[in-house]
């Protein structure tokens, strides 16, 4: 493929706006450029998950190893165009960079992935099975990635490379915390302030709630080697009516990001009891909401995955890729669920310009990535 047909690809998905939501289209132009393949047995299937939002599951080659390649289509929302000195859904090169919403995170990464399969149908030289898995709704909560796992989409990989961007593909994100999101409301019952026997105060029925929790949550005080411990952060709360009365409602959100060390399962466990326990009082009444809980990604630095990730980056780049923990959840975080056992890491082009106005990645390091990607699959399947 040549590199001005490889840009003209990662502009058009730039272009389409996709700030949580409408991925269907990004989703049919991929669809589009291998359609042209089907008659080399490439499969192509579109997974919705609501109106105008659509997963794409592409598969390429044959045999009984699977090699998935995946990104996510959607993007953050660009903020005040004021800030931007560009159009964020008209892609500009400005000194060797294309600068848009999701240049960098991460359409850079999914347009290199795809580029790199096309040119292997083009070229004829597709050296196993390869499975392209392109998700929705992964900034706002990995659910396209939840959705395929839950399909059993993801259940005969051998193993999955993430296209995310990990410093300019200096580095290999092999392991990563999870997160639990979590919503706490405390019902009371009003009363004029000067009678508060009259009535049951709802913020110190919360209030009670966030300090143990925050007590028996630092308890859980494992430290993984690479990742930390385990964060908690009441992140949000709110409650009552005005100041002269027992306020009659509060409720509060939790952030915890959790460790390989930890399952999900054990913060449930912990925050359910605590619930549990506060609402067998007279007068409690707290309910908890999970919010797109993730699980943590383990990993391993040494794995012939990474290992193999790292030989073939010093011969496209010239550079050793650093394996590294990350703080923050992917879609990595729900493919962990597939039932197939397999290393997941992450390693895409980018910058450190993610989520902020005048996004952008390097040209010169997109194309590197397309040459690395299909290189790699190569050498996985040995040849």
């Amino acid at each position: 493929m040549d590199q001005a047909h490889a840009e003209e690809i990662l502009k058009k998905v730039i272009a389409i706006p996709t700030v949580n939501d409408n991925e269907k289209e990004v989703a049919d132009y991929l669809a589009s450029l291998f359609a042209p393949y089907e008659d080399q047995g490439v499969t192509i299937e579109e997974l919705a998950y609501s109106p105008g939002r659509s997963n794409l599951i592409v598969t390429i080659g044959e045999g009984e190893t699977t090699l998935g390649f995946s990104g996510h289509q959607d993007v953050v929302d660009p903020g005040d165009p004021a800030d931007w000195d560009t159009d964020p859904f008209v892609p500009t090169i400005k000194e060797g960079r294309l600068i848009g919403r999701g240049a960098s995170d991460m359409k850079s990464g999914l347009a290199a992935v795809v580029c790199a399969m096309l040119a292997m149908l083009e070229e004829k030289k597709v050296p196993g099975k390869i499975k392209l898995i392109a998700t929705v709704g992964e900034e706002s909560g990995e659910y396209g990635a939840a959705q395929v796992t839950d399909a059993g989409l993801a259940d005969d990989l051998s193993a999955l490379v993430i296209a995310e961007p990990t410093d300019g593909m200096r580095q290999i994100c092999y392991t990563s915390k999870g997160v639990v999101d979590y919503h706490v409301t405390s019902k009371g019952i009003a009363a004029h302030s000067s009678r508060p026997h009259e009535g049951e105060d709802a913020i110190a029925h919360l209030l009670e709630f966030a300090n143990e929790v925050q007590a028996r949550l630092a308890r859980l005080d494992k430290k993984d080697p690479v990742l930390g411990k385990l964060t908690s952060l009441i992140t949000l709360i709110k409650g009552g009516e005005q100041i002269n009365s027992v306020p009659s409602q509060a409720e509060l959100s939790g952030n915890i990001r959790t460790i390989p060390g930890y399952t999900n399962q054990v913060i449930f466990d912990v925050i359910d009891g605590l619930i549990a326990e506060l609402n067998a009082k007279p007068g409690y009444q707290l309910s908890v909401d999970y919010i797109y809980p993730e699980e943590p990604m383990p990993g391993d630095a040494h794995s012939p995955l990474v290992q193999l990730l790292q030989k073939v980056g010093l011969e496209v780049f010239g550079h050793t890729l650093t394996p590294v923990g990350g703080t923050g959840a992917s879609d990595g975080s729900e493919f962990v669920r597939a039932k197939g056992d397999y290393p997941i890491v992450m390693v895409g082009p980018g910058s450190d310009s993610q989520h902020q106005p005048n996004e952008w990645v390097s040209l010169a390091a997109y194309h590197q990535a397309i040459a690395f990607y299909q290189q790699f699959a190569n050498e996985f399947f040995g040849k």
